[in-house]
């Protein structure tokens, strides 16, 4: 295996913090783009259909792999 240097090993940790913190944030503005903020806010979370909530996941899952993208 390649030996990742010290420096490599800081960057993809910040770029994964930065990830982490804007995950949240993702799904909030995911939610709005998709015309399902309100529903959450009058039921939360929970009060989504599989569906919505499986359409929500994968949309985060998509930006987050284009910020790793853009990271590199």
């Amino acid at each position: 295996m390649t030996k990742i240097r010290k420096s490599q090993k800081n960057k993809q940790n910040k770029l994964r913090d930065e990830i982490e913190k804007s995950k949240g944030t993702l799904k909030y503005e995911i939610a709005e783009e998709l015309g399902l903020l309100e529903k959450v806010r009058k039921l939360g979370w929970g009060g989504l259909s599989a569906e919505e909530t499986g359409r929500i996941g994968g949309l985060v899952a998509k930006r987050k792999r284009e910020m790793r993208m853009r990271g590199k």
